[in-house]
Order: C-alpha cells, then sequence, then structure tokens
C-alpha cells in the first residue's frame, strides 16, 4: 500500500472510536481484554476511552485511515503518564458486579505489575494493530514512525513494550525497528506458556 494513501491522526474521544479502540487494543493484547472484562469488553473500554488521564484514554492513541476508514491505530505514554494513571475509570465501567476483572486483576497481579515497571525517560508502547488484509503493506511501520516522533516530542529518551514469547512475528516486527530484548518475566520458575520480553531501543 502507498503510504501516500494513509493519514495519520489522533483519536477523538467518542464511543464508536473508543470500540475501535478496543477491537485493536485486544488484538495487539492476545485476547487478554476479552479475558478480563467478559462479553461486555468493548464496550466497557469504549466508555472509558473518551475519559482523560488514564492508560486506555483516546489522548493516549493514534489511528491510521485509508479512504477515511479506521485502518489500525498505535497507542502509549511516558512512564509518568503511566505513574499519574488509575485503573478507576475501567472498574467504574466494569461495574461493581464484574467479578470476573476483580479475579483476573488478583490471579494476574504479577503479571500487571510488569507495565508498572516503566522506567523514567521511558515512552511505553501499550499497542500497535493493524487489520489482517493490510498486514504487511507498511501500515505497522508508517504506525511506529509516527510513534517514535511523538515519543522523542515528549522528550523520552528510549522506547520500551512488553510482547509475548510466543508472538514471534511481532517480536520479530519490533528487532527489524531496532528494539532488542532487555529482559524477560517471569525470570525464574518459567510458567507454561507464560513469558514476556521487555523490548527497549534508545532514542
Amino acid at each position: 500500500m502507498d503510504r501516500h494513501s494513509i493519514v495519520l491522526r489522533a483519536a477523538k474521544p467518542t464511543f464508536d472510536e473508543g470500540l475501535e479502540f478496543a477491537r485493536y487494543l485486544d488484538q495487539a493484547a492476545e485476547g487478554f481484554f476479552r479475558f478480563m472484562l467478559g462479553r461486555r469488553a468493548a464496550q466497557i473500554i469504549a466508555t472509558v476511552f473518551s475519559q482523560p488521564d488514564h492508560d486506555l484514554s483516546y489522548q493516549n492513541v493514534t489511528f491510521a485511515e485509508c479512504d477515511n476508514v479506521i485502518v489500525g491505530m498505535v497507542s502509549g505514554f511516558t512512564a509518568e503518564q503511566h505513574r499519574r494513571s488509575s485503573r478507576q475509570s475501567l472498574k467504574e465501567a466494569a461495574g461493581r458486579r464484574n467479578l470476573r476483572m476483580r479475579i483476573v486483576l488478583i490471579l494476574f497481579a504479577p503479571l500487571m505489575r510488569i507495565i508498572d515497571s516503566i522506567a523514567d525517560g521511558d515512552y511505553y508502547l501499550q499497542g500497535i494493530a493493524v487489520d489482517k488484509e493490510l498486514r504487511g503493506d507498511g501500515v505497522g511501520s508508517f504506525l511506529m514512525d509516527s510513534f517514535e516522533e511523538r515519543a522523542r516530542a515528549s522528550g523520552s529518551t528510549r522506547l520500551s513494550l512488553d510482547v509475548s514469547a510466543k508472538n514471534e512475528g511481532a517480536r520479530r516486527f519490533y528487532e527489524r525497528r531496532g528494539m532488542a530484548v532487555a529482559s524477560q518475566w517471569p525470570k525464574r520458575l518459567p510458567i507454561p506458556g507464560l513469558r514476556f520480553y521487555r523490548m527497549t531501543k534508545t532514542l
């Protein structure tokens, strides 16, 4: 695909764009948000998407469009923005009766804490995803170029992200972008099928 046919733009705080974000975010997270929030996952994420100052906010999202149709997204934030963030909006949108979310947050607490280890000066890639039929056409690279520009503009000195060890395609993509594995989780006593790599790149 010709890059000139792709337009990147900041997300708007609307429910419909929140649904698009939810779809791409869950794709990037390999189904984790659907697992955590259940069948209403997209609606819950879309609800909090329109609110500012948290990890899932529209403020952190850039969409890629082709012919005015969203075809991909990238989201991320600085370590400082993450520290100021709260899961309260997500908990409120999920509702008090969302026992599933509460159980997942407890069981996966060690995994959830990985993101809290973002180093000062890092710009963290929360997720990047492109429509399946357009993968390999350069849309992902275009989004990553934009993401790196945002990172530099924020004054960050390094990019960082976490990727599942099972997702070899994503890891190869990040390696082609100059990122390298800096650490892994868990460090000891590996959990079958559950290993993540922290990848970084100096800006």
